[in-house]
C-alpha cells in the first residue's frame, strides 16, 4: 500500500530554503480521514500515562515509607509535591497551548514526565524524590488541556463534546493500570524498576507524538493555531472577563472538591485503608480501588450523554455528586460491609464523581470559544489546589492519632484513625454541592 509522504533532507545536507527534519521522510498522515483520531489517541495515551504516574504512590506506600524513613505526613508531602508543581504549571499551560504549538509543547511535557520517572526511580533521598515527583506534576499539567485543545483543532464542533467525554475514559484506564497491573509489577520487580518501565513508556510516547501529531491540517498552514480567526481572536479583555466571572471560579472549586476524594483514595490513602478495614492484601486492595476509576470512566460519558439529552447540566451534576457523597459515606464509616457491596459502592462513588467532567463543557459554553484551553486550565487547577494540601493533611491527622504501632518498620494506622482522617472527603463533596446550588441561581 502506498502512503503519501514528503521528502526532507537532514541536517547540513538541507538545500537552501528547505527545512531540516529528524527523519528523511515524513508521512503526511493528516490527509487521511482517520488522522484526527490518531492525534486524539496519542493525547489519550498521555492522559493514560499521567494517571499511572499520579496514582502510583498508592501501590508503593509501604515501600516509600520504608525507603525514605517517613511517617504519614512525610509520605503525604512527598506525594503532594506532584500537585504543587501541577498547580503552578497548570496556570501557564492553557495560555501557552492557546498561543503556541500544542505539538511541540506536548512532546516536551511527555518527555519531562519520562525523565521524572527515571529520576524518581534512582532517587535515594527524600529531597531528590520530591523534586522528581514535582517534575511529574509539571509535565502532566499539559495532559488534559492538550487533549481538549487538540480535539478543538481537529474535530468539528458537533463532535467535540463526544470526544471530550472520552477524556475521562482514557484517564481512568490509566488510573486502573496504576493499580492492579502496577501493583503486580511492583511485587514482581520492585518499585524502582517499575518506574523505570514507566519512564521508557513515556520516552517512546514522546517520540511518537513528535513524529505523528500535527497542530492543524496542512491546508491551514499560515493561519493562527487558534481555531478562531479574524475578529474572533480572543483578546486580553476576554481573558480578564474570564477570570472576573464568578461562575468560572464556582466551577473551579466544584471540580476540585468533587475530584479530590477520588484522587486521595485512588492516589494514596485508599489502598492502605482498605487493607486495614477489610483485611485485604495489597494487590486485592488495588483491585477494589480500580473499581472507583472504572466507575468514573463510565460515569463521565454517561452523565454527559444524559445531560445533553436533558439540556440540564447543573441538575445532572447535583444528582451525580449526591450519589458520590452517599456512597463515600458508606464506604468510609461502615466497616461491616460484605465485599461485594463494598466494591459496588466504590464503583457507584466513581460513577457519581464522573459527573464533574461536565464542568469542562459548561465552562467552555460560558466563555469566549477562543479561550478553550485557558478555561479548561482554570477549572483544572481546582483538582491540583485541593490535592496539594489534602493528601499531606490526611497524613498529618493519621500521625496525630497513631498509637505507636509499627509493622515491618512502617507506621500502622488503625481503622478508627482512617475514619477520622478521611472524614474530610465527604465534607468536600457536601461543599461542592453548595457550589452547584449557587451556580444554579446565577
Amino acid at each position: 500500500m502506498n502512503f503519501p509522504f514528503q521528502e526532507h533532507t537532514v541536517g547540513v545536507q538541507a538545500r537552501p530554503g528547505q527545512k531540516s527534519f529528524l527523519l528523511t521522510r515524513t508521512w503526511d498522515l493528516a490527509r487521511f480521514s482517520y488522522y484526527p483520531w490518531l492525534v486524539i489517541a496519542l493525547c489519550a495515551c498521555f492522559l493514560f500515562f499521567k494517571y499511572v504516574l499520579q496514582v502510583s504512590p498508592s501501590v508503593m506506600t509501604n515501600d516509600l515509607m520504608r525507603e525514605f524513613s517517613v511517617n504519614g505526613a512525610g509520605l503525604g508531602n512527598l506525594a503532594a509535591t506532584y500537585f504543587y508543581a501541577y498547580l503552578f504549571i497548570q496556570i501557564l499551560a492553557g495560555p501557552l497551548l492557546d498561543r503556541y504549538s500544542p505539538r511541540y509543547l506536548t512532546t516536551i511535557a511527555i518527555g519531562l514526565c519520562a525523565l521524572a520517572s527515571f529520576a524518581f526511580a534512582y532517587a535515594h533521598t527524600i529531597l531528590l524524590a520530591g523534586l522528581a515527583r514535582a517534575l511529574m506534576g509539571a509535565g502532566t499539567a499539559f495532559a488534559t488541556i492538550s487533549y481538549m485543545k487538540m480535539s478543538a483543532l481537529w474535530f468539528p464542533t458537533h463532535r467535540v463534546a463526544f470526544v471530550d467525554g472520552l477524556l475521562a475514559t482514557a484517564a481512568m484506564v490509566g488510573a486502573v493500570c496504576g493499580q492492579i497491573p502496577l501493583a503486580l509489577l511492583v511485587n514482581h520487580i520492585g518499585w524502582r524498576d517499575s518506574l523505570i518501565c514507566c519512564g521508557f513508556f513515556g520516552a517512546a510516547l514522546a517520540v511518537l507524538f513528535l513524529l505523528f501529531a500535527r497542530d492543524r491540517h496542512p491546508t491551514t498552514v499560515g493561519r493562527a493555531l487558534s481555531p478562531c480567526t479574524g475578529s474572533h481572536l480572543p483578546k486580553w479583555h476576554d481573558v480578564l472577563v474570564l477570570f472576573k466571572d464568578k461562575r468560572n471560579w464556582l466551577l473551579t472549586f466544584y471540580s476540585g472538591l468533587a475530584f479530590t476524594p477520588v484522587a486521595v483514595l485512588g492516589g494514596l490513602w485508599g489502598n492502605p485503608f482498605f487493607e486495614v478495614e477489610h483485611h485485604l492484601t495489597a494487590t486485592k486492595a488495588a483491585s477494589f480501588t480500580s473499581l472507583i476509576f472504572l466507575g468514573l470512566a463510565i460515569g463521565g460519558p454517561l452523565f454527559g450523554f444524559f445531560a445533553d439529552c436533558l439540556g440540564k447540566r447543573i441538575k445532572a451534576m447535583i444528582v451525580g455528586t449526591l450519589l458520590a457523597l452517599v456512597s463515600l459515606l458508606l464506604v468510609i464509616y461502615v466497616s461491616t460491609l460484605p465485599l461485594w457491596l463494598f466494591g459496588s459502592l466504590l464503583f457507584l462513588f466513581g460513577l457519581g464523581t464522573g459527573v464533574f467532567m461536565l464542568s469542562y463543557p459548561l465552562g467552555k459554553e460560558l466563555n469566549h470559544f477562543g479561550l478553550a484551553a485557558t478555561v479548561v486550565a482554570l477549572i483544572n487547577t481546582g483538582d491540583a489546589l485541593f490535592g496539594s494540601f489534602t493528601e499531606p493533611l490526611i497524613g498529618k491527622v493519621l500521625d496525630l492519632f497513631w498509637q505507636g504501632k509499627t509493622v515491618n518498620g512502617v507506621h500502622f494506622f488503625a481503622t478508627a484513625d482512617y475514619h477520622i482522617a478521611l472524614s474530610l472527603l465527604p465534607v468536600y463533596l457536601f461543599v461542592g454541592l453548595g457550589c452547584l446550588m449557587v451556580l444554579r441561581k446565577l
